[in-house]
């Protein structure tokens, strides 16, 4: 049996959107690791771009909320490589809001980013994916708050809840030429860990945690390299957990912080 390489992106082409920083700079430096040409985009320049082996990323400035920019950074990257094989919808997040005082500009600003602007790239990408002869592959970067919601997320978890939906549905319209896929991803130490889990940088938050550390970025940029590659080939419309087992029950912490008094029988 002959498996190949499963991480040679050689003369493939790449989007990552938000890929200037945290994740999406992890990802895209994983996929120009690999070989790829990789195209990331944000709505400010970075100060350095995302590299690997001294190849660095190209970068355009995009609003990915807005149909025409979306479809413009798709032409873009196809004019400049010749061709494109992988969009990595990375861009979104969302502060914490109350929902009941959060304004409607509010909610439509987080699900444009989190639900509709992953919609309208991949809609551009897929116009130039159908016509090559090996197609492509979509990857959507979705959170447990779309299985999971916490306290403070509604508009968000709203939104990554429509992206799983989402996957699935374009997975049924686009296959066989255009795979799609996405990733549940769990609690992730980056440079603003503090802000989100507190002084310890997550130590304590890693405790709820199955596999008892958080996700680090290269953790979602290898699943991304798999989906995109040919050992995923048959894989569309699938949602790949990088949670690290979820969150251990509440009622399970609980007990353990309090184990019940010893009895005999």
């Amino acid at each position: 049996m002959e498996l190949g390489n499963p991480i040679d992106f050689t003369g493939q082409a790449v989007i990552v959107t938000g890929g200037t920083q945290g994740i999406g700079a992890v990802i895209a430096e994983a996929f120009l690791a690999a070989g790829a040409e990789v195209m990331v985009c944000g709505r400010t320049a970075p100060t350095t771009l995302p590299s690997s082996g001294g190849r660095h990323a190209t970068f355009r400035s995009t609003d990915v909320r807005d149909p025409a920019a979306a479809a413009g950074l798709v032409a873009a990257t196809t004019e400049r490589f010749g061709r494109l094989d992988v969009l990595v919808n990375n861009a979104g997040g969302s502060p914490d809001a109350d929902a009941a005082s959060v304004s409607p500009h509010f909610v439509e600003r987080i699900v444009a980013l989190n639900l509709l602007a992953p919609f309208y790239v991949a809609q551009a990408a897929n116009l130039v994916m159908r016509e090559q002869s090996e197609g492509g592959g979509v990857i959507n970067i979705g959170s447990v708050s779309a299985h999971d919601p916490q306290p403070g997320t509604a508009a968000y978890s709203a939104a990554k809840a429509g992206l799983l939906g989402l996957t699935r549905a374009l997975a049924l319209e686009w296959a066989p030429k255009v795979r799609v896929n996405h990733i549940t991803a769990g609690l992730i130490r980056t440079a603003s860990a503090t802000a989100l889990y507190g002084e310890d940088d997550g130590t304590a938050v890693a405790g709820i945690v199955p596999m008892g550390r958080l996700a680090v970025p290269v953790d979602v940029a290898r699943a991304c390299l798999w989906l995109a590659g040919p050992h995923s080939s048959y894989v569309t419309g699938a949602d790949l957990a990088v949670h690290g087992g979820g969150e251990i029950p509440a009622r399970h912490l609980a007990r353990r912080a309090c184990p019940p008094p010893f009895s005999s029988p």
